[in-house]
């Protein structure tokens, strides 16, 4: 924690455990019943369980998801692979938290030009049209890629990021998914012990390994669940999407029958 944040005291500090998910293939994915019979559990149940999207998303992908229903509305956001750290409102609103964003702008400074220069005419790599604020992302074509766009990443100070072998993404340094987490957990007041993290690709990998209650749901892809072996904290069900998520609250015991 820098200098600039301070602890504040959430209603998710009193939940008895708080869900922070990727979307694509995670909480998003398993059957129609499946998505159906969790999201209405976990409706049901929002007095006693917190629920945190950390995705590769972006705010008004995140904002029209649950604005048109079916979709429960996460009490948080950590967006854009990390980037972006939003409490959402009722009405679907996503409104960037300064304070925890300050770290990850300063990382970030006025990358974006400098990147897509450095980055043009790579092989395998073409640039996504949304504008994203401290991040650049691009469609990666795994038979053309040209590994030297590794290389010239980190010649300029930055990270590269591939994942689900298609997508190539450059953040700040230091900055992914995992480590803006724990600085909202941190900020909220929620308990490490009590957030069960879930997702299916490599770029869940920094919030999955970092020793909280995890899973990798069983649609995972086999480089995620190559680098989890050996890391007792994670459950790898068989089941898919949110079915392994629901396989993982009762194998990690975060939600008590009865309350004590």
């Amino acid at each position: 924690m820098t200098r600039h944040e301070t602890f504040t005291t959430s209603d998710l500090a009193t939940k008895d455990f708080v869900l922070a998910t990727d979307l694509d293939g995670t909480f998003l994915g398993g059957t129609e019943d499946q998505r159906q019979q969790f999201y209405g559990w976990l409706e049901s149940n929002r007095d006693r369980v917190g629920l945190i999207f950390v995705t590769g998303r972006d705010p008004g992908f995140i904002s029209n998801l649950t604005r048109k229903g079916g979709v429960p509305r996460p009490d948080y956001v950590v967006g854009d692979v990390g980037t972006t750290v939003a409490q959402v409102g009722h009405d679907h609103i996503l409104s960037p938290i300064a304070e925890l964003e300050a770290e990850i702008a300063q990382a970030w400074g006025m990358a974006g030009d400098r990147v897509q220069s450095l980055l043009a005419g790579v092989p395998g790599l073409r640039l996504q049209s949304t504008a994203f604020r401290y991040r650049a992302s691009y469609d990666m074509d795994p038979e053309r890629f040209d590994r030297r766009a590794l290389d010239i990443v980190a010649e300029a100070g930055l990270d590269a990021l591939v994942s689900d072998n298609r997508y190539f993404d450059v953040l700040p340094k230091d900055v992914s998914k995992g480590p803006t987490l724990l600085r909202l957990l941190a900020w909220l007041g929620v308990e490490n012990s009590r957030t069960l993290v879930a997702g299916d690709t490599l770029n869940d990998l920094s919030m999955l390994n970092m020793g909280l209650p995890a899973v990798a749901v069983g649609n995972s892809e086999p480089g995620l669940i190559e680098a989890l072996q050996g890391c007792e904290h994670v459950h790898f069900p068989e089941s898919h999407g949110v079915a392994g998520i629901a396989e993982a609250i009762f194998h990690h015991e975060l939600f008590p029958v009865t309350r004590g």
